[in-house]
């Protein structure tokens, strides 16, 4: 059962994070335009070292648009990717904790030197502006507002999952 929710819930969700990214790449005409040269190239999604006890993430394929996009290829994905990018996911809740705070992923990048180049100044420097969203939606006073509660919980997040890394650092270095 778990399976055929996870087929069901798998496309949507890469459909709407396309839309997320082509929504962070349009906020940034230079990134449209790092990308407009690799039009019709297929970039690779891959998260190394998810945990066994969670359902495995699909690999996901994205196409270059002119305009410098990107489009889900869904199960049209190419074979052989012109870029793949693998992201560790070996601890998902850091990997979270992470995005929260605007840091990087861990990533490996093959493929195509121009479009690594590109994809990685990307990873580098795009960020979302969440304040921005939010000011559009609910005005400048309640996006302020959110905007620091959201650096608040980030926060909490990130110092928590600090604990446990150093909690379970401990407990292994006493079982050895």
């Amino acid at each position: 059962m778990l399976q055929s929710l996870h087929a069901l819930l798998a496309p949507a969700l890469a459909e709407r994070l396309t839309l997320l990214l082509n929504h962070v790449l349009a906020a940034e005409a230079v990134a449209t335009e790092r990308l407009r040269p690799h039009a019709a190239r297929v970039v690779s999604v891959k998260l190394e070292g998810w945990p066994s006890l969670l359902p495995a993430p699909p690999t996901l394929a994205w196409r270059v648009t002119p305009a410098g996009l990107l489009e889900w290829c869904g199960n049209d994905a190419a074979a052989t990717p012109d870029l793949a990018v693998q992201v560790d996911a070996s601890n998902p809740a850091l990997m979270a904790a992470r995005a929260l705070a605007g840091e990087p992923a861990s990533v490996q990048i093959d493929g195509d030197a121009q479009l690594a180049g590109d994809v990685n100044w990307l990873i580098q420097n795009l960020r979302w502006d969440v304040t921005a969203d939010l000011e559009r939606l609910f005005g400048p006073m309640v996006a302020q507002q959110l905007q620091q509660l959201g650096r608040s919980a980030a926060g909490g997040l990130r110092t928590a999952l600090q604990a446990a890394s150093r909690l379970a650092g401990r407990l292994r270095s006493r079982g050895s």
